[in-house]
């Protein structure tokens, strides 16, 4: 790693997150969505052969409106009145098809293609999780309140589309498999998973390898063969069986393996109550019970998102990538400048494990209302902090996973969520990762080949003052020479405006902490 681009990351990090703008504007560059359909989200979506199949087309435009699919192959219907294609295909093959979405106003059609084989997760996950938000206060109550939020402000129609309950949700075990079963905060996770499925959504839920997890309830091993843990049976439990600290044993005690495994019995209850995405969570995340989760939850015959936390080993990536859909590269986010920027801007390694099926996952999105608990708080990055973080992780093609009350996003975290030019970049169906295309003075430039052949760019600024931040191409530039010219059109993804043709270079002004995200399109 060059030594000027860790002075500059450090640099960058270090700078109090509000040292240079006082209170500033939250200014939306995001254009409104037409009242015209337009279909959103990937062109891509991958599913196992025999798996339930769940996708909501993601469309803007005034309701009401009607879908419909050509060519939709054997085992799935589609429905007009919500656009939720559902069913089960039998045969491995991709299929094309044409999604098209009508109003009173007009009509948009988009070509998509189904993957049935081996992979899920084609396009990192976007949603939703509990723990930035609510932390182990999380209750069916409010994870119900997400997703009907994410539906009602409109955040599904630009393909937002997981709902995941984080750690806290942990009762005893019972049930038929001798599974965990939800404490009383979630009387009946069934209920709760048809409630999300029926809103067109995806439900997700947390687990770990060790006998307790790291908020104290019990994880997917025992060192009891019944399934039974001793800080349970001896009541160092709350009333939602979470270990009591610090007036009893410490938490950090449970933290290790458990003698017996559980691992086929909890993933045969998720899979029953619909489950559509893990979080597996302890450290150091070994092979061996990376790999006893994979295949528990492919044995079940239901499409799980396979999400390993946290701080993934490096030397490992290659088997990551192997057996999990995305692994978190770094440790907790907090709503700091210095958070973010050392976590976003440290992941070039693992560029060349990141595609289709398997992403690094720099961990969640700490835009809106946030707090980790029941009290919130506005996040604490500026408004330029937040355009860089959404920018940036676009470009990394990580998962986008939001932390905060959906039902308080105010219009500014609105517009960051919902720009669907900005989205494309991390939805794109070739998965790259940007990667670091030049660093000078905290002057940071990322770029990304998309999979029509055109380069999503980021000039970033990490310093303290206004700065000229500019991307080169040809001979000597961060950019190949466009094939048949010099000359690229540059649009700014953020207002979604064509800058004009440009030649050899392009530069603009960037404000402390910010970014100009650019899409670069070969001149006709």
């Amino acid at each position: 790693m060059k030594k000027s681009y860790l002075k500059s990351l450090m640099a960058c990090a270090l700078l109090g997150a509000a040292s240079w703008c006082g209170a500033q504007e939250k200014v939306i560059l995001t254009p409104p969505a037409p009242d015209t359909p337009r279909i959103n989200g990937p062109n891509v979506f991958g599913v196992r052969p025999g798996a339930p199949f769940l996708y909501s087309i993601p469309a803007t435009g005034t309701r009401p409106m009607k879908f419909g699919v050509k060519d939709l192959p054997a085992g799935l219907e589609v429905d007009a009145e919500t656009g939720r294609i559902t069913g089960k295909v039998a045969r491995a093959g991709e299929y094309t098809v044409t999604l098209g979405a009508k109003n009173a106003l007009g009509s948009d059609t988009k070509a998509f293609r189904i993957v049935v084989g081996d992979q899920v997760a084609l396009t990192p996950p976007m949603g939703w999780s509990s723990w930035n938000c609510w932390g182990d206060a999380v209750s069916q109550e409010k994870v119900l309140s997400s997703a009907r939020a994410m539906a009602e402000k409109g955040l599904q129609q630009h393909g937002w589309t997981f709902i995941n309950i984080d750690d806290g949700w942990q009762g005893k075990r019972g049930g038929k498999y001798n599974a965990i079963q939800p404490n009383k905060k979630f009387p009946d996770m069934k209920e709760l998973a048809d409630e999300i499925h029926e809103l067109g959504l995806k439900f997700g839920i947390y687990s770990g390898p060790w006998h307790g997890t790291y908020a104290g309830y019990i994880g997917s091993s025992s060192n009891n063969k019944d399934g039974t843990y001793d800080w349970v049976e001896a009541g160092h439990i709350n009333e939602f069986y979470k270990l009591k600290t610090p007036d009893n044993k410490p938490t950090w005690i449970h933290w290790s393996h458990g003698e017996y495994s559980f691992v086929e019995q909890d993933a045969k209850q998720w899979a029953e109550w619909g489950v559509d995405y893990l979080k597996y969570d302890w450290f150091p995340n070994d092979i061996p019970h990376v790999k006893e989760m994979a295949d528990a939850l492919r044995a079940t015959g239901r499409d799980f998102v396979y999400s390993l936390s946290n701080t993934g080993i490096y030397e490992d990536a290659a088997e990551y990538a192997r057996l999990a859909n995305l692994w978190r590269t770094t440790g907790d986010i907090n709503d700091s400048w210095k958070s973010m920027s050392l976590k976003g801007f440290s992941q070039d390694r693992w560029a060349a494990y990141t595609g289709p099926g398997h992403w690094s996952d720099p961990d969640m999105l700490v835009v809106g209302m946030v707090g980790w608990g029941p009290n919130l708080h506005p996040s604490t990055l500026t408004p330029d902090e937040q355009y860089t973080h959404i920018s940036l992780w676009c470009l990394l093609s990580a998962p986008l996973i939001l932390g905060c009350d959906l039902a308080q996003l105010d219009d500014f975290t609105l517009s960051l969520l919902t720009n669907d030019e900005v989205l494309a970049v991390n939805q794109d169906a070739l998965g790259r990762q940007a990667t670091q295309f030049s660093n000078e003075d905290g002057r940071i430039v990322y770029a990304k080949r998309l999979e029509d052949g055109s380069f999503a760019v980021g000039l970033f600024n990490c310093s303290e003052a206004e700065q000229t931040v500019n991307v080169k191409w040809g001979p000597w530039g961060n950019l190949p020479t466009p094939s048949g010219g010099e000359k690229y059109v540059v649009r700014d993804l953020w207002r979604q405006q064509d800058l004009g043709t440009f030649e050899s270079k392009f530069d603009s002004k960037v404000a402390p902490h910010g970014v100009v995200l650019l899409k670069l399109s070969l001149a006709k």
